[in-house]
């Protein structure tokens, strides 16, 4: 699983000209699902989202995480961020889990999100032809690979 961490003043998603997601101070979340994803992978890596210390204390350093700063989370699926661009100018996105086993496992990063940042989280729809908006604060803009732990 990987995600694209990008902390934000707002970020909203809209979905044929309607807001499905919105929020205010906090975390846009991008994530994609490969097939060998697993409830570990979703337990890993929302515990270091909701813990990732990447807000400014008092002083003005990054010392506090969204949970520390009553944020928000919005998490939108994203399954670009598996592309491939070994070979060719087409990216290949063979990678990327296929539906019937990247939405449940969405599903799970959903309700895991909210169980660690104990409140609940605003999302995108799954599949579909979502426009994001954001203002990036910073910018800050982390990335993790829950099979690549740096």
């Amino acid at each position: 699983m990987r995600v694209v961490i990008q902390r934000v003043l707002e970020a909203s998603v809209t979905v044929d000209g309607a807001m499905v997601g919105q929020i205010q101070k906090g975390l846009m979340v991008l994530v994609g699902i490969v097939n060998e994803d697993a409830q570990a992978d979703i337990e890993w890596l929302s515990n270091k989202i909701v813990n990732m210390r990447i807000f400014e204390d008092e002083q003005g350093v990054m010392n506090k995480s969204v949970l520390e700063v009553g944020g928000s989370i919005l998490l939108v699926s994203q399954f670009t961020l598996h592309a491939s661009t070994k070979k060719g100018n087409r990216p290949s996105y063979i990678a990327a889990a296929k539906p019937d086993i990247s939405v449940p496992l969405y599903g799970k990063m959903i309700l895991q999100l909210q169980q660690d940042l104990g409140a609940p989280i605003q999302t995108g729809k799954f599949g579909a032809d979502m426009k994001v908006a954001l203002i990036n604060d910073g910018p800050v803009t982390i990335t993790i690979d829950s099979k690549n732990k740096e």
